[in-house]
């Protein structure tokens, strides 16, 4: 799939990502970098677009390429214009063929079956589901060796419709409770993380789980927060911006222009970050 396999690494929340370790730049390239963050080139009569993002905290270059056709570079701060170009030409065949597979995929998630083989997705990374029947075990739900496994205490006969469909139920009622589980768990962590960036707030707010299908949050007029356990499906620096958002708007109650300030305050890059959520919103609440 890609011309340099030892540089190609797979991501396990359905994008696909390659990265370079080395991003000084060729003795021979122009040492310039711009602002601009939008480029394209061509791979035959194909037009590919892609987006740069510099971070101050990334150390090497990574190209992403999403299911909604996006491709984005993220790099750090110093990496020239020059040597992006360079490094995203020499995977250019590698970032078609990914766009290629993705135009061809159904646009429609199909919705879940809760059977062996499905994908779930926790903290950004993608599983494999596995059912297994252990009459000796309770019910449960572990992350065993890069699956999501769900134990059951007794079998039901997974081609009976009646009894296929209960069988269901009771696996998506375990990973639901796993889910808010975490949610609870990793939510807690993160608004105890990000409370020192938020100044304007004096004590730290109560927040409750509900799942919502249109929404990642919600801030009520007293302060409190609303957050979906599906998002803790997301990477954590989506979580980040989910809390940032609605505590940005205990301040800013609408989305004003002091609204978005003050986000972009918190978290400068939350464009991108919230257009990466938005990406993979479709899977992340496909029940």
């Amino acid at each position: 799939m890609a011309n340099r396999p030892e540089h190609k690494t797979m991501s396990n929340n359905g994008v696909s990502a390659t990265r370079v370790s080395n991003h000084s730049a060729p003795s021979n390239s122009t040492l310039t970098r711009s602002n601009d963050t939008r480029h394209h080139l061509y791979y035959g009569q194909d037009k590919i677009s892609y987006e740069v993002i510099r971070k101050d905290k990334a150390r090497k270059l990574r190209i992403k390429v999403y299911p909604d056709q996006r491709v984005v570079v993220s790099v750090p701060m110093q990496v020239t214009d020059e040597f992006i170009y360079q490094s995203v030409q020499k995977r250019v065949r590698w970032i078609w063929q990914h766009l290629q597979d993705f135009a061809k995929q159904k646009t429609d998630v199909l919705p879940k079956r809760y059977v062996s083989g499905e994908p779930q997705f926790y903290l950004g990374r993608r599983y494999v589901l596995k059912v297994i029947v252990d009459p000796e075990q309770a019910a449960n739900v572990k992350l065993i060796r890069g699956k999501l496994t769900v134990t059951l205490t007794h079998s039901s006969n997974a081609t009976d419709d009646t009894d296929g469909n209960d069988r269901a139920t009771k696996v998506k009622a375990l990973l639901d409770s796993w889910y808010h589980s975490k949610a609870k768990t990793i939510f807690a962590e993160r608004l105890a993380a990000l409370l020192p960036q938020a100044d304007w707030m004096h004590s730290s707010p109560t927040f409750k789980i509900l799942s919502m299908k249109k929404q990642w949050g919600s801030c009520s007029a007293q302060g409190n927060l609303v957050l979906n356990p599906h998002l803790v499906k997301a990477p954590k620096e989506c979580i980040d911006y989910v809390i940032l958002h609605e505590l940005c708007h205990i301040k800013e109650h609408n989305h004003s222009e002091r609204f978005w300030r003050l986000l972009s305050q918190v978290m400068p890059h939350w464009k991108a970050v919230k257009t990466e959520l938005d990406s993979m919103a479709e899977f992340y609440l496909n029940e």
